[in-house]
């Protein structure tokens, strides 16, 4: 069975070059797991990683909350194969209509386990799980498709959260 970290260099989503990143920060490589989660084969693979690490590290949670816009496919695809109900976090709260930040029925002290497709030094996910913390929901894990081993592990312990990465930036390069 090939290996995640393979299947994503196959598919390119890790290209390697000069890169401006959403930070402003250079970068010689760039990781676009939206490659990966627009193709349903490894959408599905992704999906089922995570379900696996939930089950062997027995994660509970009663909502897959997904990061707009990057996180979101990934948390659907994991709602699909868990059977839990979905959450999505948009980056800033509507100007219109609810105006609400979060998609979904939130129930308040429930369980999110928070996908992501990319974390660097976890800034997006952190302004999620305090929006989530907010509600009065229960962040402990983040589980991401790709860390690029930047800061968000340490990071997400300062607000003692766990991140488990499916795939490192080590294993990829």
């Amino acid at each position: 069975m090939k290996s995640l970290a393979d299947a994503l260099k196959e598919c390119g989503a890790i290209k390697f070059g000069d890169f401006t990143l959403a930070s402003g920060r250079k970068s010689r490589y760039y990781v676009d797991i939206k490659k990966a989660s627009t193709n349903p084969v490894l959408l599905k693979l992704i999906a089922c990683r995570i379900s696996e690490i939930m089950k062997l590290n027995s994660i509970h949670a009663d909502y897959i909350g997904g990061v707009a816009l990057g996180g979101v496919p990934i948390a659907v695809s994991v709602s699909l194969e868990t059977g839990k109900p979905l959450l999505m976090i948009r980056k800033e709260a509507k100007e219109y209509g609810t105006k609400g930040q979060i998609v979904g029925d939130v129930i308040t002290g429930s369980d999110v386990v928070l996908v992501e497709d990319v974390t660097t030094t976890g800034g997006s996910v952190i302004k999620a799980i305090q929006t989530l913390r907010d509600e009065g929901l229960m962040i402990r894990h983040v589980i991401t498709v790709v860390d690029r081993e930047e800061g968000a592990l340490k990071s997400l312990a300062s607000l003692d959260v766990e991140l488990i990465p499916l795939v490192r930036m080590r294993e990829l390069s």
